[in-house]
């Protein structure tokens, strides 16, 4: 053992090998160090531990510094193919941009922009005006306000409105979404006093009307998104909060989740908002995300009466909340393209995912399983119908129909080949049913179809 730890190069005659005057053109000279000693030190712990009985050479030593190296520089956030058939996938990155607002993120990060400058006055200005004509022209609501996420958004509703104040809300709709987010827990923070009326499953008008106080400050309703109660149910609906809202003068707010602009995979049945309706019925304020059903950057949009959204404006949390320019300019561009609901559905790669036609994604499955076929694999591949999710807390109840592609390895375990599929330098992501790998086409995009075949014949070989 002292013989062998005595056998292992030093770090000088190491760094004068010729493989590391290209290293050095490739990784910075101290991660190439750092890695250097990494890989000495595993050699000692081998060495100890008698897992090894001869020294590597040297260029198998500097072929493992590279790889911790790439690994050092590697960003921990990367481009993954999701192929879970979950199009708003919240651990993945929730909605992938339409090109025009990737396009405008790129101009506004690659030139000086009028973030907070009046072009007409040559004056400062602020930058929530940026998205505010745009969202009022598609909801028709008095005045808007961009914040940086949706739970943004009920944070500051709640503290601007009912500070110190209670808020009445259906015991139903108090829920929790990813993260542990919860309304109880966000009420208490933003300083409103929680009043819950009715049951889990039961609520009625008369429920708010018997909790009104003088510390009443706000009627809420928060849309049950992630999840669908069904049976013995009564809860009431926007316009009757608008209703008591008016009988008893006290502001109504409506956090309404996904973002839904206009009607569509029978929304209406399913009970999700459609912003533009919701305004209609008169409701003060609302909330949504930019992120999930509307497809565009992450964001909170506020909107409702004017004199609501102003005080909002002027809370000085409204600051710590604010989005940045890449925000804005997404989700201005990506708003646009509502303006035209036949280009919206074309162009925001959300909503042209929900409604992609079944027998169209079982022509690309079949046509993906074909091409690992031919490659004569150590795996099963199948194709299969199955059923894709909206994801993102939308459409919980929904079920859209699809197809994938299915594999079942021939020589290792079925965890290990899901496990080297995500280790990959593009990862992939799929699901495991029924002990077999399930690759729904509907979340798989074209442009990624090359590295989902590369990436698969990767994780079969034996290496």
């Amino acid at each position: 053992m002292k013989n062998l730890l005595r056998q292992i190069p030093k770090v000088d005659e190491i760094i004068k090998h010729k493989r590391w005057a290209e290293l050095e053109l490739k990784y910075p000279k101290s991660t190439l160090k750092n890695s250097l000693r990494l890989c000495l030190d595993e050699i000692r712990k081998d060495i100890l531990a008698t897992r090894i009985t001869t020294i590597p050479s040297i260029e198998d030593m500097l072929e493992k510094v590279e790889s911790y190296s790439r690994l050092e520089i590697s960003p921990n956030l990367k481009r993954v193919i999701n192929a879970t058939g979950i199009i708003i996938h919240t651990n993945l990155g929730r909605s992938l941009l339409a090109d025009n607002a990737i396009e405008a993120i790129k101009n506004v990060a690659l030139h000086y922009s009028n973030l907070e400058y009046d072009l007409e006055s040559g004056t400062r200005g602020s930058r929530y005006n940026h998205c505010i004509k745009i969202i009022k022209r598609l909801t028709n609501a008095e005045d808007a306000l961009v914040v940086n996420n949706n739970a943004a958004a009920v944070m500051l509703v709640l503290n601007t409105l009912a500070e110190g104040k209670e808020v009445i809300i259906s015991r139903g709709e108090l829920i929790e979404i990813g993260g542990s987010f919860r309304i109880p827990d966000v009420m208490k923070k933003s300083g409103a006093i929680l009043k819950e009326v009715g049951t889990t499953n039961r609520t009625y008008i008369k429920d708010y009307e018997n909790a009104i106080s003088s510390l009443t400050g706000l009627f809420m309703k928060a849309h049950t998104s992630n999840y669908v109660i069904k049976g013995f149910v009564a809860q009431i609906k926007t316009e009757d909060l608008v209703a008591i809202g008016n009988k008893y003068n006290i502001p109504t707010y409506l956090d309404a989740g996904s973002g839904l602009m206009f009607p569509f995979l029978g929304s209406e049945a399913t009970g999700e908002p459609c912003i533009r309706d919701e305004i209609k019925k008169g409701i003060d304020i609302i909330s949504f995300s930019g992120d999930k059903l509307l497809g565009g950057t992450q964001a909170g949009i506020i909107i409702g009466k004017k004199t609501f959204i102003e005080q909002c404006k002027s809370n000085p949390l409204t600051r710590a909340l604010r989005p940045d320019k890449f925000t804005l300019a997404g989700l201005e561009s990506t708003l646009i393209l509502y303006l035209d609901e036949k280009k919206a559905k074309e162009s925001i790669p959300t909503l042209k995912m929900i409604l992609e036609d079944d027998r169209t994604l079982k022509r690309r499955a079949l046509v993906l399983a074909k091409r690992l076929k031919k490659h004569n694999l150590p795996i099963y591949v199948d194709v299969i119908p199955t059923y894709s999710e909206v994801g993102g807390g939308s459409f919980p109840d929904v079920k859209l129909p699809s197809y994938a592609f299915t594999i079942i390895p021939e020589d290792i375990p079925l965890g290990v080949f899901e496990e080297k599929l995500r280790q990959l330098n593009t990862p992939i992501i799929a699901r495991i049913e029924k002990e077999r790998l399930i690759f729904d086409v509907r979340t798989v995009l074209k442009k990624d179809e090359e590295d989902l075949i590369r990436g698969i014949i990767k994780a079969s070989s034996p290496n």
